[in-house]
């Protein structure tokens, strides 16, 4: 049997290759022990021995390509939507009605069944869950009727053996082969659900590489933006502090790109105490009128460093959208930890836009990582032109 294409680098080869021997390949040997013996026997008379010889192997065949067509099926999909070769199964369910007769009419009740019970279990693989056990239920039933009606014609005595044998036998194989089956199929489902958090790991880190790419990018080229404007007004008037924004300019941009390098490294950390004094800089140097509120002992509290960085993260995010998205004429920060917690406010009063309109990815990506590490960010438009960015986490790191 080849494996599949699909299967290869899944974990699943060996696991297929062991399913087909231990189902295909015992329902074959068993019946060809089982009849192989019968159908050589020096008693049996020559009219129920050859016909068993063909009978058996166009079974044998038949349930191979039965069961291998189930295994070769993705492992992932459920029974109910797999299709059974209507062909094939005609092919071994005639076989089996041969196979059954010639050892009745010898009144031998414990053969006679076999090569019927492995067609019913095949069949049953291909049906629903609740329609596979009603055939099985129904056809260990009815196994209680061939022989049991044999040995009261015969009146031979073996009633009871060739009523409860052939039962047990057709329940005993729907066992042993459908219990393979099914693990196979739940080892596929565990194998996809593997693949697909293996994938969702991949889209989890490539958002987090966008969200702080987003961070760096956004905010360097605002600063960038506003310190190239700035450079292009005062170069009649003041061509000394021109030089002297482009200079800030060029330094902006090697910052820039040695973080991009640092993102793609992952060593990059953004610090809360960095990006305060950088809003600071950035917005007085946009006219903004920024006053910090900054209570001592939160300065000197012992934050972990991801919280930091998180809070970082904000600030660079608000001071970002202060620039990009308002025409604040001021704006306040507050950080302070009360409670175990620290807590970071952004307002400015220059928010020109509807609610929500610039509520983009940047604060709402930092608000599902504050979320993860315990914390909260909320965004809201205060009293008249009022823009408000409110950071919480707790001081001593994520709770969860």
């Amino acid at each position: 049997m080849e494996d599949a294409p699909r299967d290869r680098g899944a974990g699943l080869t060996s696991f297929r290759r062991y399913t087909w021997w231990a189902v295909p390949g015992t329902v074959v040997c068993v019946m060809v022990l089982s009849y192989g013996s019968w159908a050589l026997d020096g008693d049996v008379p020559a009219w129920a021995r050859v016909p068993t010889v063909p009978a058996l192997a166009v079974h044998a065949v038949a349930s191979a390509v039965l069961l291998g067509g189930w295994l070769k099926a993705p492992a992932t999909i459920e029974s109910p939507s797999l299709r059974a070769p209507l062909g094939w199964l005609l092919v071994a369910g005639a076989a089996a009605v041969v196979l059954a007769a010639l050892p009745l009419a010898r009144h031998n009740y414990g053969l006679w069944v076999v090569a019927s019970a492995v067609t019913v279990a095949i069949g049953a693989s291909y049906l629903p869950a609740r329609s596979r056990w009603v055939l099985v239920v129904a056809a260990t039933v009815l196994a209680l009727v061939p022989g049991g009606a044999v040995s009261l014609a015969a009146d031979d005595g073996e009633f009871a053996y060739a009523v409860v044998f052939p039962a047990g036998i057709v329940a005993f194989t729907a066992w042993t082969v459908l219990g393979p089956l099914w693990a196979w199929r739940i080892a596929g489902q565990l194998d996809r659900a593997r693949q697909l958090e293996a994938e969702l790991a991949v889209k989890d880190e490539r958002l987090r590489f966008a969200s702080d790419l987003h961070d760096i990018q956004g905010h360097h080229l605002q600063v960038i933006a506003l310190k190239a404007e700035l450079a292009s007004r005062l170069t009649e008037t003041d061509p000394v502090r021109a030089a002297a924004e482009m200079q800030e300019v060029r330094q902006l941009c090697s910052d820039a790109l040695r973080d991009t390098r640092a993102v793609v490294q992952g060593i990059r950390r953004t610090t809360l105490d960095d990006e305060i004094a950088n809003a600071t800089r950035v917005l007085a140097a946009a006219g903004i009128d920024a006053r910090m509120d900054l209570e001592p002992a939160a300065v000197a509290a012992e934050l972990t460093e991801s919280v930091r960085s998180l809070l970082g993260l904000v600030m660079r995010e608000a001071t970002t959208n202060v620039l990009r998205h308002s025409h604040a004429r001021s704006a306040e920060v507050d950080y302070r930890v009360t409670g175990g917690r620290a807590r970071l406010r952004i307002s400015n009063d220059g928010a020109d836009l509807p609610p929500g309109a610039a509520d983009g990815t940047g604060l709402r990506g930092l608000a599902e990582r504050l979320r993860a590490a315990g914390g909260e960010l909320t965004w809201e438009r205060g009293e008249g032109d009022r823009f408000v960015v409110t950071a919480a986490l707790p001081a001593q790191g994520a709770t969860r």
